[in-house]
């Protein structure tokens, strides 16, 4: 989705304009028509640009990226080190004390009651030596979820039982009826259900159309995701509820062996297998599939094999808070536990390889070593038949089940024969069903009576790089992490006008372009910041440009890390559904569903700084280089386009010396309402963490 379809509604998060456009710069504020007379004094484009013209389209390590995976890799160290401190097994109960806190934290919580089930069967399938209980459940009131029972006719009364956890397939549970029959064939009791967004369970039905209106894979998990990290939360809180009433469900069964239960799942699966093993200790053995790696690997690599938004997936500290992929591992100690992995993953292996052995040193030194596993097969991203036999082994060995060789074959039922509701939906079938978003906003309200925490509070306690003591200077062949380091590139002159080019070095790896603006002379009012998430003023904003310097200002304009010339020449393409994401390249590379933004996005929500406050920061730099260029300590005045107008208030909350213009129609960034009113689509870059509760 483009930026353009985020505007006059921002405040009440009720609509948004649906009209598209190719160019999201073309029709803002401060993007007026020019006169015959004004495009003949306009400077030709190149007067506006920094950097060298964009390699043609493609992948590329950007500096930003480059940012981002070496503070993963300094996060990951960090996590080393205090791993390193574990000398005995107390020390070993604190750390992992910690990392639950953590989790919990990340996740915002679990519900504090467990409501009825009030789970109901819906029908019966029979299967060769077992059968199919169709199941609905509600792991909260009004919120459904529907499963399948595997159920083994095998003449024993009582039975270990396995979650199967289902992966990203829009068909949810259906997708994985193989590995269920194979584990009930072995004589285990299996539950597996449709995670939200999935399956029977789609949040955006369109019965009409008769499909989802984004798709049953990770788009439905994209919208709910992102309202969910504004409420300060994870849809991923959500997802492990219901595998926690799920195990509830299967300790209700007679026919259950309580002390063996066992749980596995591949891809999306495979995370719920990791969040929920490390969070319920009533599971005794664990085996997530394709799935676990190093997070700095997967910060490295997700944009070009797997830029599909899986916010989920992506807890906010994940990185920074310590714990990566290796500390949901190290929660499900001393339990069971095997690592299933794949040779040509988008999940890195070499992750999935680093990952198990810093927890099965712990397993060496304290417990047993016999407990933790490792399966890695020669294939791309699924549960490959010859993990899946290493797996079912490993459950077998700790149920105290005979050991077996080879698989049972299986004889798939069509996804009609296992259909749990009627149509196919539990949102068309059951009308007292509660959608997810409902209880996301439930959420947020519940949360914003005792919030007390400003914007600016969390500016400086989110990992705050303390721009106002960084040195400045001219840029010499490097800038350190607390420096800003500038490089003249060059000067236009258009009449009276001059045109300063800079390159601002900073952060090591960072460079932010930026223009100056301006008549010679010492400006009367002072500097004017022109702010515009699309990019910095270019040849469209002349005229409007030329009026502000007119009035007595002198004009400063930057490009956001990752935006405008800094941004990656890269359409990333989902592919689960390589046509979820449609339009222009520009529209492409912004939507929240599938993108490159995206991706930097959640990267930095695994980093620790969210990449709005990064934003925030990129207005410090350049008001340090203002203030420095100029040696003018005069209040700073922001102008800012409608979809650039919210941002610029919000940064008047952490900066209330600065100035802001009027806009005509730019609105307060009211994260709260876009919660309250479910607002499926905004501008990713505006992602808050906590942003609702904030005051």
């Amino acid at each position: 989705m483009s930026f353009l379809k985020y505007l006059s509604c921002l405040a009440i998060g009720a609509c948004l304009l649906t009209v598209t456009r190719p160019s999201l710069a073309a029709a803002t504020i401060g993007h007026p028509t020019s006169n015959a007379a004004d495009i003949e004094r306009t400077p030709p484009q190149e007067a506006f640009r920094v950097l060298p013209q964009p390699d043609s389209e493609g992948p590329q390590i950007t500096p930003y990226l480059l940012y981002q995976t070496s503070l993963a890799w300094q996060q990951n160290e960090q996590r080393q080190t205090r791993w390193a401190q574990v000398k005995t097994e107390s020390d070993l109960a604190q750390l992992r004390a910690e990392l639950r806190q953590s989790v919990l934290e990340m996740i915002g919580g679990l519900p504090t009651e467990k409501t009825g089930l009030h789970a109901t069967v819906t029908g019966r399938v029979q299967g060769e030596g077992f059968h199919i209980e169709k199941l609905i459940y509600q792991s909260l009131p009004g919120y459904y979820v529907t499963a399948l029972v595997y159920v083994p006719e095998d003449g024993a009364k009582i039975h270990p039982a396995v979650l199967v956890a289902a992966g990203h397939s829009p068909q949810g549970k259906f997708h994985y009826q193989d590995l269920s029959q194979r584990l009930v064939k072995r004589g285990y009791l299996v539950i597996s259900w449709d995670p939200v967004g999935q399956g029977e369970r789609s949040q955006f039905w369109d019965k009409t159309a008769n499909r989802s209106r984004y798709n049953l894979i990770c788009a439905e998990h994209a919208v709910m995701g992102n309202l969910a990290y504004l409420a300060g939360a994870s849809l991923a809180r959500w997802e492990i509820w219901d595998g926690m009433r799920a195990v509830d469900y299967l300790l209700s069964r007679p026919d259950v062996d309580g002390q063996r239960i066992s749980l596995t799942g591949t891809s999306g699966g495979g995370f719920q297998a990791a969040l929920l093993g490390a969070l319920d200790e009533r599971i005794k053995v664990i085996i997530p599939s394709c799935y676990i790696t190093a997070l700095a690997m997967r910060v490295e690599n997700r944009i070009f094999v797997d830029p599909d938004s899986d916010p989920e997936q992506d807890l906010y500290g994940f990185l920074s808070k310590g714990v990566d992929h290796a500390g949901l591992l190290l929660m499900m100690y001393p339990r069971a536990v095997m690592v299933a992995t794949a040779a040509l993953d988008f999940f890195p292996v070499q992750g999935a390889h680093q990952s198990y052995t810093e927890v099965r040193s712990f397993y060496e030194r304290f417990g047993d070593a016999r407990k933790i596993g490792f399966a890695e097969s020669y294939n791309t991203h699924q549960f490959s038949l010859k993990n899946q036999e290493q797996a079912i082994a490993f459950l077998d060995r700790f149920n105290g089940m005979p050991p077996r060789r080879g698989l049972p074959a299986v004889s798939l039922f069509s996804e009609a024969d296992l259909r749990v509701t009627k149509s196919g939906q539990v949102s068309v079938d059951l009308p007292d069903a509660q959608p997810l978003l409902h209880f996301i906003a439930a959420y947020s309200a519940q949360r914003l009576p005792s919030s007390t925490r400003t914007l600016a509070q969390m500016y400086r306690s989110e990992h705050d790089p303390r721009i106002d003591t960084w040195s400045i200077a001219r840029y010499e062949g490097d800038a350190s992490p607390s420096q800003l380091r500038w490089e003249n590139i060059g000067v236009t002159t258009v009449g009276p006008v001059h045109i300063d080019r800079y390159l601002l070095h900073h952060s090591a790896y960072l460079a932010m372009p930026l223009l100056h603006f301006h008549k010679g002379d010492r400006s009367a009012k002072g500097p004017l910041l022109w702010l515009n998430i699309e990019g910095k003023a270019d040849s469209h904003d002349w005229t409007e440009l030329t009026r502000f310097l007119d009035q007595g200002y002198d004009i400063y304009s930057f490009d956001f890390r990752g935006l405008g010339e800094t941004r990656m020449n890269y359409r990333a393409s989902s592919s689960d559904d390589p046509g979820l994401v449609k339009g222009t390249l520009d529209q492409a590379y912004v939507s929240p569903l599938s993108s490159v933004m995206a991706d930097y996005v959640y990267n930095s929500l695994l980093t620790g700084r969210p990449y709005f406050l990064q934003m925030m920061d990129d207005i410090e730099i350049a008001s340090l280089f203002i203030r420095h260029k100029g040696n003018d300590i005069r209040p700073l005045t922001i102008a800012a386009p409608d979809n650039t107008y919210p941002l610029a208030m919000r940064f008047q909350e952490i900066d209330p010396t600065v100035k802001l213009l009027p806009s005509a129609s730019g609105s307060r960034l009211d994260w709260t309402s876009l919660v309250a009113h479910g607002q499926e689509q905004w501008p990713i870059v505006f992602l808050m963490p906590f942003g609702s509760a904030l005051r």
